[in-house]
């Protein structure tokens, strides 16, 4: 008796070019997050850093970490700000275009920690949207952004609205 082929699951696909141009079947209106980068800043290590495992929450801050929706039920955590980073495009060049922040906790000893997954999500498409959303953050966490953001590329940062240089001051 011959075995019959799994049907394969229709998964969440990260699609590299324009999902709208030209053929307009399969695949069309999915979302391409190519321009899109989660940052994470930890003002008690007092750096920030990049982590695309992020993307499918498989980053080295959340591995092995069991993330509970309420704050107090993780209680002495390690505070990182996830920012979702958009860079678009305009005449003059490419420039950060979106920048929003989300709030974790993560108690390493306790393998336990606070994230908000919603707030995430909405966070990320936020940024997508092209909106700034840096207000929140503490100072500290403000300026490692900030001075990160120059440093990765010092012609993007220049290129940036004045919304988010102002928010990051």
């Amino acid at each position: 008796m011959e075995e019959q082929p799994k049907k394969k699951k229709l998964g969440f696909n990260i699609i590299k070019n324009d999902p709208t141009d030209g053929h307009g079947g399969f695949g069309v209106g999915a979302l391409s997050l190519d321009n899109i980068s989660p940052v994470f800043v930890c003002p008690e290590d007092g750096e920030a850093f990049v982590d695309i495992g992020a993307m499918h929450a498989r980053s080295a801050v959340e591995r092995g970490i069991k993330f509970l929706p309420n704050r107090e039920d993780a209680p002495e955590g390690k505070l990182y700000w996830l920012v979702w980073v958009t860079i678009d495009r305009r005449a003059e060049g490419p420039y950060y275009a979106g920048a929003t922040a989300c709030e974790m906790t993560v108690n390493r000893e306790a393998r336990r920690g606070y994230k908000s997954l919603p707030e995430h999500v909405n966070k990320m498409d936020k940024s997508m949207k092209r909106h700034i959303m840096v207000d929140h953050m503490d100072e500290k966490s403000k300026h490692l952004l900030r001075d990160f953001l120059k440093s990765h590329n010092e012609e993007l940062w220049e290129r940036s609205s004045d919304e988010l240089k102002a928010g990051l001051e």
